[in-house]
Formats: structure tokens, C-alpha cells, sequence
């Protein structure tokens, strides 16, 4: 009698637990039942159940949901690194928002996860050299979420931004990966110049609210910007830094500042 080999599905247990969670908050909050099925169990991926959700939110009456849809799917669909860094944000965001205890609220309910994902497409439009549309997602993005993030700015992966109001990251921007920041948080430049003009930070930085980065400088691996400072000078790896100008304080207090949100100046530092 011949055998039938079955092809193991593909382990995904982000995705996953998504679905585990839609179909548990269909039973608690049954009105919800289509949304949750139209954003989340219609679909057979993270990728394509972002592709819409992407799509949705930034449609407009210049724009329409079908176009974007196709952009959205061509993307996640060329260049899986775009679903791997959203696994990472969800995963970054459920360990870090005290307010987040599901995989699936970030996908369905949190600005700063749903505008970095509608970064993260219109950067892949301006390394496709469609400029024209990378800007019009920022555009959308700015207007939708309150978040305004250059197409051309780099982010890696593991990004939470919590709140996500009043943010803003230039042209030449670079975050690198597991960093974390609050609502209301610049990275900006000094002045007209039109080169590289934005900070650089480091992997693993916590970055307060309303804190301000500004020009190229870079801000070290894993240091930790206090709410409401205006840096205007390089910060060096596993610090603290504070004030207007902002100064250092102390060192940074752990090894990952961006992941145990631990955002109270040293002791003795703080009067």
C-alpha cells in the first residue's frame, strides 16, 4: 500500500498565536467578528493579512484600496525581510507596552506598529526607485497616524514606539534594531544642509518622550535619552543622557535599555 507523505506546513508561531487570539476575541466580543475575520482569518499569512490591513488604513479618495493592496501584496512578496521585521515589532511591542497583551493588538489597534509597517512599504517603493509613491505613503502615514518618517530613512527591526504621537525621523535617519521610543519623539536635523544630517542610533536605545535628536551624530549601542532632552553631541554606548543640551548622567542601568523600559534617571543624578 503506498504512503502519502504529507509536506509539513511552514512553522510561523507569530502568525500563529495571531490567529489563536482572533478566534478567541470573536467568542468574547462577537460584534467585532468581521473586522477580525476581514483583518485577520481571511487571510493565509502575517504578509497578506498586512498587505490589507496596510491597504485599508491608507486608502483614500485619491487612492484606492485595490491599488494599494497590490503594492502592499508585490511587496511582502518580493522581499520577505519586510514580514520578518514585522514579526520582530510584534513581538518587540507585546514584550514592551505594558497596555499590550496579544500579538494581535498591535496588527488591529496600535498606531506606532501599523505607521512603521506603512514605513517599511514606502521604503521599499524608494529602494524600487518610486519615489513618487514612497512619498505619497509618507504623506498618508503623517496624515493618518500622526507619524512622519522619510521613505529614505533606515529602521531595522524590533521597533517599538509607544503612543506614536508627534513623531518625526529625516531623510537620513538610521535606528538600528530593539530600539524603543515614546510619543513625540525627533530625529532631526540643524538646519538646510542636504547631505547626511540626521542621528544614527545605536541598536538597543531607549529614547524618552518628547526627546529630540538633532544632526548627524550618532547615539551609542543600547544608551538611554531622558524624556524632554535636546541632544545636539554623539552619546557614547551604554549611557544616560538628560537635559537641554543634554548632558550624561550615568551609565545606562542595564544591558538592554530599549527592553526594560526603565526610563528613571541615576540616583543622585535626577535634582
Amino acid at each position: 500500500m503506498a504512503q502519502t507523505h504529507l509536506k509539513p506546513s511552514k512553522l510561523d508561531p507569530v502568525w500563529d498565536r495571531i490567529l489563536r487570539e482572533a478566534e478567541e476575541a470573536i467568542v468574547a466580543e462577537p460584534l467585532l467578528g468581521g473586522v477580525i475575520h476581514g483583518c485577520v482569518l481571511h487571510h493565509k499569512s502575517l504578509e497578506a493579512a498586512l498587505a490589507y490591513r496596510m491597504s485599508q488604513k491608507l486608502a483614500s479618495s485619491e487612492m484606492s484600496e485595490q491599488i494599494l493592496r497590490e503594492i502592499a501584496d508585490e511587496a511582502y512578496r518580493s522581499d520577505p525581510s519586510l514580514g520578518a521585521a514585522a514579526r520582530a515589532d510584534i513581538v518587540a511591542v507585546t514584550d514592551r507596552d505594558p497596555a499590550c497583551h496579544r500579538f494581535i493588538q498591535p496588527l488591529l489597534y496600535f498606531k506606532g506598529f501599523q505607521a512603521v509597517q506603512a514605513y517599511r512599504l514606502g521604503h521599499w517603493l524608494w529602494q524600487q526607485g518610486r519615489r513618487d509613491f514612497a512619498y505619497f505613503i509618507q504623506m498618508r502615514t503623517s496624515e493618518l497616524f500622526g507619524v512622519d518618517i522619510h521613505p529614505n530613512a533606515r529602521i531595522g527591526q524590533g521597533i517599538m514606539i509607544d503612543h506614536a504621537h508627534s513623531i518625526v525621523i529625516g531623510e537620513t535617519a538610521v535606528v538600528g534594531d530593539n530600539v524603543s521610543m515614546l510619543h513625540s519623539v525627533t530625529l532631526g536635523g540643524t538646519g538646510k544642509e542636504e547631505e547626511d544630517r540626521h542621528p544614527k542610533i545605536g541598536d538597543g536605545v531607549l529614547i524618552g518622550a518628547g526627546a529630540k535628536v538633532l544632526g548627524n551624530i550618532r547615539v551609542g549601542h543600547c544608551s538611554r535619552i531622558a524624556a524632554g532632552s535636546v541632544v545636539l553631541h554623539e552619546v557614547p554606548d551604554c549611557t544616560t543622557v538628560a537635559g537641554v543640551p543634554a548632558k550624561v548622567v550615568g551609565e545606562a542601568g542595564c544591558a538592554q535599555p530599549s527592553i526594560s523600559m526603565d526610563q528613571l534617571l541615576p540616583t543622585g543624578k535626577n535634582e
